[in-house]
């Protein structure tokens, strides 16, 4: 995730650009919530942007990289740059506490440390019962888990920890 200690006004000024920019495979989500923006940086007053995505193959991160680029122009940027990096590889850690609230608001489990893919007990986000079930280990995106809940049936997305 970025660090905003000591960051100039005009990175402010484009943090807070990015915190409208939202994952399109979980619109609940900010690029911020994810934690995949590395860097912000102006060179020349073209500000170049480091992403680190999800997963390598993520199949979202054209469809990212544009609306970054859309909201900067909007904004007063002509002229962007983004970087991809894939290394260091992305980790939920990096995601904020915001964001694994969301999800949860959303209707998918959050990543938990505690659990990496197991048979049973990842907490519903729908009636936070922890007597659920492994359906698939790839649920709507190869980053989640399909899981159903015993206690409501309802059936739920983890967000599987990297």
């Amino acid at each position: 995730m970025v660090k905003t200690k000591n960051i100039s006004e005009e990175s402010k000024k484009i943090l807070g650009i990015l915190e409208t920019v939202v994952d399109p495979e979980v619109p609940a989500l900010t690029v911020l919530d994810l934690g995949i923006i590395r860097k912000i940086e102006l060179i020349n007053d073209k500000p170049v942007i480091t992403v680190t995505t999800t997963y390598s193959g993520c199949p979202a991160t054209d469809v990212i990289n544009t609306n970054i680029r859309l909201a900067l122009l909007e904004n007063g940027y002509p002229n962007v740059e983004i970087k991809n990096q894939l290394s260091p590889a992305w980790t939920t850690d990096w995601m904020s506490e915001e964001g694994k609230r969301k999800l949860k608001e959303y209707g998918i489990a959050p990543p938990d440390k505690k659990i990496t893919i197991v048979k049973d007990g990842v907490e519903c986000p729908h009636c936070n019962s922890q007597n659920t079930k492994l359906i698939s280990e790839f649920g709507s995106t190869a980053c989640k888990a399909l899981y159903q809940c015993n206690d409501c049936h309802e059936p739920f997305d983890y967000f599987k920890c990297h």
